[in-house]
Formats: structure tokens, sequence, C-alpha cells
């Protein structure tokens, strides 16, 4: 079948919560099917974070091309208008190329947006306002931004992950220079993708014990170096990717504040929150979402799957 003759571009989404296997088995259907790996998991973006983010090794990376990894440093913050931006084009890259793009990932705003055609508000950035919601958040704690976001736009307060003061200084910032919330603002736009999503799913229980197996090999592997390494670099710790879980309670560790120990454990509670709200992004219940148990090893099962659905492309589209 020729993939570059169709109307519409096929793209397949692999996603699911952190420590799924999202990886592993996207390289092995990417190998199988002529893909391109393009990274949905906000935390790869940024160089030198890589035990942290869990980030393919060098040898994952070589076996398939991979997107949209190591394409910033950690004071270069991406957002979701940059990425969207790039998105669009690698996939018709990939496309022009006659492989298939696989959008691989757990951060849920980041596959929603690409799948769905969100249109970003389009405020130009007002820095003085910014400078004035930030001491605002100074004065009140970032969770009483959230709470004054929630007041004036609740689904948009709903929609930020973790203490991310960044995303809540822009939608306040969208609020009050458009009298709109931001939330009715993002709109949307027909894709030029014909999408399939899968979904990886496990026990949750056998997903919270690979959770702390992971954490374990990440400290038993370099992450306080890493971070260390990071710091003496001169990166801040008040940059938003060094406030990502595992990172905030690294720099802790070595300011003193919590014993590693404390570190290990807000690491395992904190990201165990963070997959149960990655559920609200991806629903069970969700018809647009195939759903495969990781545990019993789905690739073949998956692999025929993507196959019969390129194959329905061709047919209905000759």
């Amino acid at each position: 079948m020729s993939l570059k003759n169709q109307t519409k571009i096929p793209l397949i989404v692999i996603l699911g919560p952190t420590a799924v296997g999202k990886t592993a088995l996207s390289l092995r259907l990417a190998e199988r099917l002529q893909g391109e790996i393009i990274s949905a998991d906000s935390r790869l973006f940024y160089r030198g974070m890589d035990i942290g983010t869990a980030k393919p090794s060098s040898e994952e990376l070589a076996r398939v091309p991979h997107h949209l990894v190591d394409v910033a440093d950690p004071d270069q913050v991406w957002n979701l208008a940059l990425y969207l931006r790039e998105v669009k084009v690698i996939i018709k890259e990939i496309h022009q190329r006659g492989n298939l793009p696989f959008l691989v990932g757990g951060t849920g705003q980041y596959i929603e947006a690409v799948v769905e055609g969100w249109k970003i508000p389009a405020v130009k950035p007002d820095q003085q306002l910014r400078q004035a919601v930030r001491r605002w958040a100074d004065a009140i704690g970032v969770e009483g931004l959230r709470a004054r976001l929630a007041l004036l736009d609740p689904e948009a307060a709903a929609g930020i992950d973790g203490p991310n003061l960044r995303r809540m200084v822009r939608a306040l910032e969208v609020i009050f220079l458009s009298g709109e919330k931001f939330s009715e603002q993002k709109g949307r736009a027909p894709t030029p993708y014909q999408t399939l999503r899968i979904g990886l799913t496990r026990d949750r229980e056998e997903l919270y014990q690979r959770i702390d197996q992971r954490i374990h090999r990440m400290m038993e592997g370099g992450f306080v170096e890493e971070v260390q390494d990071l710091l003496d670099q001169g990166y801040s710790p008040d940059l938003p990717p060094l406030s990502a879980i595992g990172y905030r309670q690294v720099i802790h560790y070595l300011n003193g504040v919590i014993t590693r120990d404390e570190a290990i454990r807000q690491m395992k509670s904190r990201t165990r929150k963070y997959v149960r709200k990655q559920a609200n992004w991806f629903q069970l219940d969700d018809p647009e979402i195939r759903w495969f148990d990781a545990s019993r090893e789905p690739v073949d099962q998956i692999e025929h799957l993507i196959r019969d659905f390129l194959d329905q492309i061709c047919y209905t589209e000759k």
C-alpha cells in the first residue's frame, strides 16, 4: 500500500499513563511498520534531562527515527503553540517519506491538541501583565492563583497538572486581555489526519509497582548526579522543566530540605497522583480509543489492528 497517496495522513497514536510500557511497544510497532516516532511527552523536549524523565536510551533512539526529543535546553521553555507548529511539519514530512507517523506519549493535553485540531488563542504575550500576575502568585501562592483561575475559568484550571505556574499565568493573561475564558478560545479546526488511537493500560497495582521500580532504578542510575549537573551548569531550580516530578524532589534533597528517602517517597506519591490525572485525559470508556492490556504483550494484536486500519483507508479512498 502507498501511504503517500492518502487524502488524509494516517496517524497512529499510542497513549497511556506513565510507566505503562508505551516506549517498548511503540518501538516494536514502528520497526515492523516502517514508522517514525514523535514524542508527545512534554518532559522529553529538554537536553540533559534523561534519567528523571525515563527518556528512551541512545540505543532505543537509534532503532527508529525519533522527533521532538532533546530539542531544547531547560531554560528554553516550549509551549503548546510551538509544539503544534512543529508537529504539523514533522507529520507531513514523515508522510512524504512514505513512512507511518506514531504519536507516542502520556501528556494528554498535547495529544488531544494534535488529534482534535486545537487552535491556540491569538493573544500576544504582555510581559508587564505577566509580571503582575507572577507577583500576585508570590503573594497568594501557586494554589491560591489556581483557585482564582478556577473562579474565572474552571475548565482551564482543571486542565493544568501540578504547580504549573507558567500555564496558570498564560491562562489568566489571555482572560484579562480578551475578556473571555481561556478554555473557550482554544477552538478546533479540521485536521489533515486519519487517526487511530491505541491506549495501553495495566492493573493499577501492577502499574504502581512499575512506577516504584522505575524510581528506584532512576535513583540508583545517577538521577541525583544528573540534577546536580544541571544546577552546576547554571540552570535555575525555578525553571518550569525543573519543577517536574522527580526534579523538584531531588533539588530539595540536594538543598538539605528533605532526606533521600523522603524524596523517593514524594516522587512515588506524586507520580501516582499524576497517573490519576492522566486518566482524566485517557478515559477507558472513550469510544475513540482502542484499549489493550500491556501486561498481555499485545504487540501482534495491535499490529494487525493498524494494518487493518491502513487497508481500510486505502480501500475507502480508492
